[in-house]
C-alpha cells in the first residue's frame, strides 16, 4: 500500500505509544538476567564466563545480525503483524527463562530474546517515519526514544526491588505453575505481559507507506546498498557519531556500579536505584527538549536541525561522560552521571531523525536495521571490552574509574575532527533530496 497521505495524529500517537511500551519491555526483558546473576548462578551452579557468554554474545550477536534480515521483511510484510510476532517470540523467550536447568538451555532462551527483539526497533522507525511528515516527526520519535530513559530507571528500582525481595523469600507459589523461586518468578512476571502487547498490535492499523524519491523506489537489498553507497559518508558519518555512544554507553553503563562501589563503597544496588532514578527523570526531559528545539529550528528553514542537534550532542557528550569519575566525590560523581543522560539522550533522537530524514520510505526498514546493527556490534564489543583491559593492563582493577573516564576521550577524538566533514556530507544529500519534496 503507498500513498502521500498520512494517518490522522490520533492514529499516528496511538501507534507511537504503543511502539513506545513495547521498546520499554524489551529493554525489561533484555535487562532482566543482569540483574539476577547471583540466584542464577549459585542455582544453576554457572562460572563467571558462562554468564558472560549468556549475558553478551548469545544475546548481542543474533539480536544484532538478525534486524537486516527483519528490516528487509519490515520494508515488505504488514510491519504492526511482524511487531506482534516479534513481541510473542521473545515475551515467552523470557518467561521460559525462569524454567532453565543449565547453561545451554539459559544460552538457548537468551538467544531466542536476542532474535525476537531484533524486529522492534527496524519496524517501529518504519511505522514512525510513514505515520507523521518530516516537519512533526521529531516528537514521536523523541518520545519512542525515551523509552530506553525509563527502562533504564524501571530496570534500577526493579533491581533494588529483587534484591531486596530475594532477602526475604524462598519461594513464591505460582497458579499453574507451582512455587517458583524469585529469580523464577522475575522471568515469568516480566516475560508474560508482553503477550497482551502482541494481541494489541494485531488490532492496530497499518500505516500507508509513503513514495519515495523519484529514482530511489525500489525496496530491494541492492536499492539499499546503492543508496548508502552513494551517500556513504552522509550515512557512515551519521552512525560512527551514534556508535561511539554506544560504545562509551555500553562501556560505562557495564562497569559504573563496580567502579563506583570499588572507588567510594556504596552497594551496587544502591547506586543503581539513585542513578535509575534520576535517569528515568533526566532522559525524558532531554528528548522533549530535542524534539522541541528540532521542530523550532526546522521551523526556521534549517533543514540540517537534525544532525546540527546530534553534532552539538555529541561534543556536549564527550566531555559530560569524561567528568564524573575525574571527581573524587560521589555524589558530585553521580549527579555529573546522571547530568551526562542529557546529551546521551538528544543524540539518539537527534540521529535517528537525521537519518529517516535522509532515507526514502522504501528502504527504511533495511536503513534503520543496518542502524542498529552497527551501533549495537561496536557498542556491545568495543565498550566493555577496552575498559576492561585498560583497568586489567593499564589503571589496575582498583582504579577502574580512570578506565570509565577515558572511554569517551579514546573513541571521541576523531569523530569530533570529522564532525564538520559529516555536515558537509549531510547538507549535500539533504540538498538532493529537496527539489524532489515540492
Amino acid at each position: 500500500m503507498m500513498g502521500d497521505r498520512y494517518p490522522t495524529a490520533r492514529a499516528g500517537w496511538t501507534l507511537t505509544v504503543m511502539l513506545t511500551i513495547a521498546y520499554i519491555f524489551s529493554y525489561l526483558d533484555r535487562n532482566i538476567l543482569g540483574l539476577l546473576i547471583g540466584p542464577i548462578k549459585q542455582d544453576l551452579g554457572l562460572r563467571d564466563d558462562q554468564l558472560g557468554y549468556v549475558i553478551g554474545p548469545a544475546f548481542a550477536i543474533f539480536y544484532a545480525t538478525m534486524g537486516l534480515p527483519f528490516g528487509w521483511l519490515a520494508d515488505r510484510v504488514k510491519r504492526t503483524r511482524l511487531v506482534s510476532a516479534g513481541i510473542a517470540f521473545w515475551s515467552l523467550a523470557t518467561a521460559v527463562t525462569g524454567f532453565v536447568t543449565g547453561f545451554w538451555q539459559l544460552f538457548a532462551a537468551r538467544m531466542a530474546v536476542g532474535i525476537g527483539e531484533a524486529v522492534l526497533s527496524p519496524s517501529a522507525m518504519s511505522l514512525i517515519g510513514d505515520s507523521f511528515p518530516e516537519e512533526k516527526r521529531a516528537r514521536p520519535v523523541a518520545f519512542y526514544s525515551a523509552a530506553l530513559s525509563l527502562a533504564v530507571g524501571l530496570s534500577a528500582i526493579a533491581t533494588w526491588g529483587i534484591i531486596s525481595w530475594a532477602k526475604g523469600s524462598a519461594t513464591i507459589a505460582v497458579p499453574l505453575l507451582g512455587d517458583l523461586k524469585p529469580w523464577q518468578f522475575s522471568f515469568v512476571a516480566v516475560g508474560l505481559p508482553g503477550l497482551l502487547i502482541a494481541l494489541i498490535f494485531l488490532l492496530l492499523p497499518e500505516p500507508p507507506r509513503q513514495p519515495a524519491v523519484k529514482g530511489e523506489e525500489g525496496n530491494g537489498v541492492r536499492d539499499a546498498a546503492r543508496l548508502i553507497g552513494g551517500n556513504w559518508q552522509a550515512y557512515l558519518g551519521v552512525i560512527l557519531l551514534v556508535c561511539v555512544m554506544t560504545t562509551v554507553t555500553y562501556g560505562q553503563g557495564s562497569f559504573g556500579p563496580a567502579a563506583f562501589n570499588r572507588a567510594y563503597g556504596w552497594p551496587t544496588e544502591v547506586y543503581a536505584l539513585y542513578n535509575g532514578i534520576g535517569t528515568m527523570i533526566v532522559g525524558p526531559g532531554s528528548l522533549v527538549l530535542t524534539s522541541w528545539l528540532i521542530m523550532r529550528m526546522q521551523a526556521k528553514g534549517m533543514s540540517d536541525a537534525p544532525y546540527q542537534v546530534s553534532m552539538w550532542a555529541f561534543i556536549l557528550m564527550v566531555v559530560l561522560c569524561t567528568l564524573p569519575f575525574l571527581v573524587n566525590m560521589p555524589v558530585a560523581t553521580l549527579a555529573l552521571n546522571i547530568l551526562s543522560t542529557i546529551p546521551l539522550s538528544m543524540l539518539t533522537a537527534g540521529a535517528m531523525l537525521a537519518l529517516l530524514a535522509i532515507t526514502p520510505s522504501s528502504v527504511r526498514g533495511q536503513v534503520v536495521a543496518l542502524y542498529y546493527v552497527a551501533i549495537n556490534i561496536t557498542g556491545l564489543f568495543l565498550g566493555p571490552t577496552t575498559v576492561g583491559w585498560l583497568s586489567t593492563n593499564l589503571f589496575g582493577e582498583a582504579n577502574l574509574r580512570w578506565a570509565i573516564a577515558i572511554l569517551p576521550v579514546i573513541f571521541g577524538v576523531i569523530p569530533l575532527i570529522l564532525l564538520p566533514a559529516i555536515g558537509r556530507a549531510y547538507r549535500l544529500r539533504l540538498a538532493a533530496l529537496e527539489p524532489t519534496s515540492t
